[in-house]
């Protein structure tokens, strides 16, 4: 099969419903000659940030000057940004090929769309003999098909009410699922909060136990290692303090990166602490080359800033005359609401915010929806060519009477960018956000395609 082939081949796959269990993933990638077992892993779960963890660790160890592949999920705009070695994307001859490898296998039986691309990477990675692998998980953890492998260190970003047709209805019944990809003695680096609230007392209950049963040693942020931020905008790593730990480097200060954030810092300390565990195994990487990497990570769609000319649409320096100020985040579930709310509020200088807003109809957004909203002087509802996307009265509907004025309902994604820039004056903020499909969509719009 040519790429064209390959990818049509793989879209048609999500026909097939979502499918957990490891079973059948072994198998599978055992007939495709186990290429995981030649590669060595970090294997990241969580609610949010993963995505965010996983690209800062490849940054830094490639600056290193180590091959780092990276897998994770969703694409924005093209299926090949789910496959990365350090900053070059797997190339549609490559993607061929290794699709046309499973395919051949396949024969008639069926399989989903995340198990292919899974052993799509499997198989590259290990063509291309990486150093390390990135594996984010894709759904939940515990029957996730990346679960198939052993790491050298796991990593739980944090953990919060998402996906509930599949992991469960309480935040409990999730943080199991997400803690199943905890494996015996294997360490563990969390963010999943030290139990200052009862939301994070029940996950970390349900991690600890987890790591107990498996004597597999954890490691928190706020108790093990910790960021903390600067009067100036910088902020400080403190290094693990706990018998266990390599102790590489006891405090690093005066720290600066690219992705924006309170949450994105936090999301930075829990990539050290994981580098702190990887240079027990080799992958050695010093405080300049962290100090340089981090200054290069970049993560499209999670509050991603960039300006546009309102006169033709190019990409100009955000002090331009006429220039248009936009905020992408894929944020799409309440916690991820609330730090772009968060963000909004305390990283960002802006006269009006323009809100342009889609969402999935099966995602919860009638809680945090109305909260950001009210930030907002104009609102603009919209939808994507989706069946599962939300027709704007129904996001409409979520807000109160007062907030409802500020709304408008575009049917069009283009027609919703039009309006935002048609609004939008020299200091003010569009920000677009409510679904990594969006995200997707209007970034191809305006920036064009990733790769």
């Amino acid at each position: 099969m040519n790429y064209k082939d390959t990818w049509t081949f793989l879209d048609n796959l999500q026909f097939f419903k979502i499918k957990l269990g490891l079973e059948s993933m072994s198998m599978f990638l055992e007939e495709l000659g186990s290429p995981e077992k030649e590669l060595k892993f970090v294997h990241i779960a969580g609610t949010n940030g993963k995505g965010s963890v996983a690209v800062t660790l490849l940054t830094l160890l490639a600056e290193a000057g180590y091959s780092v592949g990276l897998y994770t999920s969703p694409h924005l705009s093209s299926v090949r940004e789910r496959f990365r070695i350090n900053g070059e994307y797997i190339s549609e001859e490559e993607f061929a090929e290794e699709g046309s490898r499973i395919h051949g296998i396949l024969a008639e039986r069926q399989i989903t769309y995340f198990e292919f691309t899974t052993a799509l990477a499997m198989l590259w990675f290990a063509r291309r003999k990486v150093d390390l692998v990135i594996l984010e998980v894709g759904l939940g953890g515990r029957l996730d098909a990346t679960n198939v492998i052993t790491p050298l260190v796991s990593v739980i970003t944090n953990v919060s009410m998402d996906h509930e047709m599949y992991l469960g209805n309480t935040l409990k019944e999730i943080a199991g699922e997400k803690a199943g990809i905890i494996k015996k003695g294997i360490p563990v680096v969390s963010g999943v909060g030290i139990g200052e609230t009862e939301d994070e007392r029940t996950v970390l209950s349900v991690v600890e136990h987890f790591c107990q049963e498996r004597s597999a040693p954890l490691f928190l942020h706020g108790r093990d290692f910790l960021v903390e931020p600067e009067s100036d905008g910088s902020w400080n790593y403190w290094a693990m303090k706990r018998k266990g730990c390599c102790r590489l480097r006891e405090k690093i200060t005066g720290l600066t990166a690219n992705l924006k954030g309170k949450y994105q810092m936090i999301n930075t300390g829990l990539a050290l602490a994981t580098l702190e565990f990887l240079d027990q195994f080799g992958f050695s990487v010093d405080e300049s080359q962290i100090r340089s990497g981090l200054l290069e990570v970049s993560w499209p769609g999670r509050l991603e800033t960039f300006c546009l000319s309102k006169v033709d649409g190019s990409l100009v320096d955000c002090t331009a005359e006429d220039s248009l100020h936009y905020l992408l985040d894929g944020a799409h579930n309440p916690a991820g609401i609330a730090s772009l709310q968060e963000a909004l509020e305390n990283d960002f200088q802006y006269n009006r915010l323009i809100l342009v807003w889609a969402a999935m109809s099966d995602k919860d957004f009638r809680a945090a929806l109305p909260q950001i909203a009210r930030q907002a002087q104009v609102i603009i509802f919209t939808r994507l060519e989706y069946e599962r996307s939300a027709q704007p009265e129904q996001l409409l509907d979520v807000l109160s009477a007062d907030i409802q004025d500020r709304a408008i309902c575009e049917y069009s994604l283009d027609a919703a960018l039009a309006k935002a820039a048609e609004l939008a004056g020299p200091d003010d903020l569009i920000c677009i956000a409510g679904s990594l499909y969006l995200i997707g969509e209007a970034r191809k719009v305006l920036r064009g395609e990733i790769i």
